[in-house]
């Protein structure tokens, strides 16, 4: 079985780790869709800390990890996800309560359709890349 995800992964932390971990947990392959640095910027109109390279060997040095892979369609998941052919989109379930089909221009339709099941991991509770960027400049450890 083929598991895909994506994201960005700024600042590689636990809560990533946790994550990948988990979908390790219910995959044989472990693909991540990494956002490039444009679509990060188009889409949050500031650049990462890390460059895509910089996340992308990251990653790749993540045991729970098999292959890093572009973001190819930016906006549109559903090449790169193509590209993958998984069994499995894995996200995590900070998503629960927000659109995630229209975040990714698919449909429950379009999953069925290509045999994918959609499951939503436990998001790690008090850590993300947001909080520790503002950690780094308020000098707190809090």
């Amino acid at each position: 079985m083929t598991l895909y995800t994506g994201g960005t992964f700024d600042l590689l932390h636990y809560g990533h780790m946790n994550f990948l971990k988990q979908c390790s947990k219910i995959s044989d392959r472990v693909i991540v869709s990494l956002n490039t640095d444009e679509f990060i910027y188009n889409y949050k109109k500031k650049y990462p800390i890390m460059n895509y390279e910089e996340r992308k060997k990251s990653l790749e040095g993540v045991k729970y990890v098999d292959s890093v892979i572009a973001n190819i369609g930016n906006e549109d998941s559903k090449p790169a996800i193509l590209s993958v052919k998984p069994n499995i989109v894995a996200i995590g379930d900070d998503w629960a309560k927000k659109d995630y089909f229209t975040q990714m221009q698919f449909t429950q339709e379009w999953l069925d359709e290509h045999d994918i099941v959609l499951v939503y991991l436990s998001y790690t509770k008090g850590v993300s890349t947001t909080d520790i960027k503002k950690r780094i400049l308020d000098g707190s450890l809090d």
